[in-house]
């Protein structure tokens, strides 16, 4: 008999390798181990849907007909590691050996395959490009456009396309997804299902130190909760998603989105199935285009897109700090005092909810961390660490290249950097803000905006000739200048008052 490992994010009855193995004779094994656990400081939210989903999906397992050895993390018996706890019931069962499927982190790829038990790595099925097929679209290209990527996935899946051609005309309906914040919204958010009370208790007594909150704690944490949530978010939310998704509203955290990342990435939805169902709402006349396209593109263009460039570009990716920034990543991550209320707006939701929705993600959190110059290391574990949908397949591509830039353009044409005005067109936070986003210089000055162009000074060797920057450089040297003079100025001091831990 072999051993089959199914790991916390791998929780699907189609995984690669339980087809692979036989259920009368292998045995699956399970674990909450606390290197899994602790590795970054865990949001306890995440923690505890990712033991209640592990421990649901076991007992399906078992109602399957497996045989499950399933660890839980105050097992006294708990080796504390994937590789222990394998090692463990190896010797239990006199085991030939492991087969499990390619996990999403080179951490866990390198410490498996140097395990002392013949192993056989399977790849991960649920994805829709191989590594090979990625590898392929990305060799000989100068750039590597998630654009031209998705084209390939949408005619290989046959997604929204009408014969060779996609449908409406358009491949991507972008353009018409930047509408600013709505008056009001007209969807009542997420579904609320009820917590292993267990797993609350077990996770606020070991996790009891990490930031964030544990409760209310509502997410779904099988298949059909799961399911439940994406029927309710397609008659719902998706009308609208495409018009408001890059929108933000101080008292609503969710808007039109759909909360179903952290159930695609666990295992609990297959991505083809979710999109193909989003792709029917279309086809029934009960969503827009532009908002169903949308969707689509972010899972099998932008999700597939992130899995490729992590493994095309092999462990040292995080690592990469093109940029050369080394500013620590300040207080106000971890819900220390700011004035700035759409940081604060930010980190409130990321520690209430474990989730942030990609602009705020992208535009507020990162942005400030790329402008202020943080080490692109410590932004990547923030992120990895505080979000629920966070994997490092998918995580690091985001932070590293996305937001950072600290890949050095791999993904990202261009830094995604903006001044307040950004913000305040996307989002009401302006508004209660002690911060002015009208001034660009004085005490009350956005800090947005002094930032914005001390990023562009000190990096002008390296992006005054990128095309899609030379407009922003015309109009720094237009500036007259002693007010180029005071806005460095005020910046620099800005930052001086943020490395010495004062209110910012």
């Amino acid at each position: 008999m072999r051993l089959v490992l199914v790991l916390g994010d791998q929780l699907s009855p189609n995984l690669s390798a339980l087809k692979k193995a036989d259920k009368d004779t292998d045995v699956v094994v399970m674990a909450e181990v606390a290197d899994e656990a602790s590795y970054v400081p865990h949001h306890p939210k995440k923690i505890a849907f990712t033991f209640m989903a592990m421990r649901k999906f076991a007992k399906r397992l078992r109602d399957d007909g497996w045989q499950v050895d399933y660890t839980t993390l105050d097992d006294p018996d708990n080796t504390g590691s994937i590789t222990g706890e394998l090692i463990r019931r190896a010797s239990n069962h006199d085991a030939a050996g492991v087969v499990y499927t390619e996990p999403g982190e080179w951490r866990l790829i390198e410490a498996l395959a140097e395990m002392p038990l013949k192993s056989h790595c399977l790849p991960d099925t649920r994805f829709i490009a191989t590594h090979k097929e990625f590898e392929d679209w990305a060799e000989d290209r100068k750039q590597l456009r998630m654009e031209y990527f998705y084209r390939e996935m949408r005619r290989k899946t046959g997604l929204l396309m009408d014969g060779d051609k996609p449908e409406g005309g358009k491949w991507n309906y972008d353009h018409d997804n930047r509408k600013p914040a709505p008056d009001q919204v007209e969807f009542d958010g997420p579904l609320k299902f009820t917590p292993d009370n267990a797993v609350i208790d077990l996770v606020a007594d070991r996790f009891d130190d990490n930031f964030g909150d544990l409760q209310p704690f509502w997410f779904a944490t099988d298949a059909d909760q799961a399911q439940e949530q994406l029927s309710h978010w397609i008659a719902g939310g998706l009308p609208k998603f495409g018009d408001f998704q890059d929108a933000m509203l101080q008292d609503q955290p969710f808007l039109y989105h759909s909360l179903i990342s952290f159930y695609i990435n666990a295992g609990l939805l297959d991505p083809l199935e979710v999109c193909k169902q989003v792709a029917d709402a279309y086809d029934n006349g009960d969503a827009p285009l532009n908002a169903v396209e949308g969707f689509i593109r972010q899972i099998i263009g932008w999700r597939e897109y992130m899995r490729g460039i992590y493994f095309l570009e092999g462990p040292d990716y995080t690592a990469r700090n093109g940029l050369d920034h080394s500013r620590d990543l300040p207080d106000l991550y971890w819900g220390g005092d700011t004035q700035m209320n759409c940081l604060a707006q930010a980190v409130k939701q990321t520690r209430e909810h474990a989730y942030a929705h990609h602009i705020q993600r992208l535009m507020i959190t990162g942005n400030f961390a790329l402008l202020a110059g943080v080490d692109p290391a410590q932004v990547h574990e923030w992120y990895l660490a505080f979000y629920a949908d966070a994997y490092e397949w998918v995580e690091a591509p985001n932070v590293i290249g996305m937001s950072q830039f600290a890949d050095g353009g791999i993904i990202a044409s261009k830094p995604y950097i903006s001044s307040g005005n950004y913000i305040h067109k996307m989002s009401d936070y302006c508004g209660s803000c002690a911060y002015r986003v009208q001034d660009k210089t004085g005490e009350k000055a956005c800090p947005f905006n002094l930032l914005y162009w001390h990023f562009l000074d000190r990096h002008r060797d390296r992006f005054e000739g990128n095309p899609r920057m030379g407009n922003m450089y015309r109009v720094w040297d237009r500036m007259d200048a002693e007010k180029r003079e005071t806005v460095l100025a005020e910046a620099d001091a800005w930052l001086d008052k943020l490395d010495d831990g004062q209110g910012v």
